[in-house]
């Protein structure tokens, strides 16, 4: 990699410092991986360092700035702020390119990950049977359809792969089913055992809930079995998943879903003043949302860019 380039890795932010300084570690072991990359790091919300100062520092000195969003899902965070916080240091470093690639999203490479986690769980359970062994992915939830969906396309595949008869997406916040909601109906259809895999990077404040309601859970169900994951922000395939954008982002070059795209800029301002995520959506993931207006702002005006 060109000695002028810096890579930035922007995480989510966690209200528990934990989970940031897990995402801080993470990016010192990724560096002892490639010492020869400069690997600055920063956070959307809930840090010291966030967008505009890690742009800033990223800048400094380089020609380039590659800026990976280290968040599984694009929700409203990574489809509005960030790419509004990178006009803005194009618009103070002039001189510097600054090229975002996608999000870590929910590919081939994350489906390795997860089943590994879920591998893991079958064998804390002692390898039971699967028809009567329930999976539960759970993730963080969004008021954004297109990000709870990728998390849906992971549960199917899942589902593809092994031989559950219940595999089920539950969600910690947001949007619905809970957690307990699902665990409920798969006991009642006979689930023995439950198997739990949070999708989640590192800890933080919703890891610690997770692990207070699977404990009242075993309480509720003292006949079923339960497995619970954890966040696998460390798991060899997130550094590989990295690597991988980086060589590929460096040889083409690329944007960021709704960076350049006409419909964030409709939706930006009321979105930077609302942190509730409810002014999300869009594009393949709803800017029709957005505009509200009439039929011209549906997905057949929407974004030329199709996102995997």
């Amino acid at each position: 990699m060109p000695s002028d380039t810096t890579i930035l890795l922007v995480g989510h932010g966690s209200r528990g410092r934990e989970g940031n300084r897990e995402t801080v570690n993470f990016a010192a072991q990724w560096r002892e991986h490639h010492p020869e990359w400069r690997i600055e790091v920063c956070f959307i919300e809930h840090a010291e360092v966030l967008l505009d100062e890690g742009l800033d520092r990223a800048a400094r000195g380089a020609r380039r700035v590659l800026v990976i969003p280290f968040i599984l899902n694009a929700a409203g965070h990574v489809k509005m702020e960030l790419p509004a916080a990178i006009e803005g240091a194009r618009q103070r470093y002039p001189a510097v390119e600054f090229v975002v690639t996608r999000h870590l999203g929910m590919g081939r490479e994350m489906l390795v990950v997860l089943q590994g986690q879920l591998d893991r769980l079958m064998k804390q359970l002692a390898m039971p049977d699967p028809m009567t062994t329930g999976v539960v992915l759970l993730g963080r939830g969004s008021s954004d359809a297109g990000a709870n969906g990728e998390l849906a396309k992971m549960a199917r595949w899942i589902f593809e792969d092994n031989e559950h008869e219940l595999l089920d997406l539950a969600f910690t916040g947001v949007t619905w089913p809970r957690l307990e909601t699902v665990v409920q109906r798969q006991v009642r259809l006979g689930m023995m055992q439950i198997a739990i895999v949070p999708v989640y990077l590192f800890t933080g404040v919703l890891i610690e809930r997770i692990q207070a309601q699977v404990e009242r859970l075993r309480q509720q169900y003292p006949q079923v079995a339960f497995a619970l994951g954890t966040h696998f922000g460390f798991d060899q395939g997130i550094f590989d998943l990295l690597d991988g954008k980086v060589s590929g982002e460096l040889s083409a070059g690329g944007m960021l879903e709704c960076d350049g795209c006409k419909y964030r800029e409709a939706a930006e301002e009321e979105h930077l003043h609302d942190h509730s995520h409810t002014a999300t959506g869009g594009c393949a993931h709803g800017h029709d949302r957005h505009q509200g207006q009439g039929e011209g702002h549906g997905h057949h005006h929407g974004c030329s860019h199709q996102h995997d």
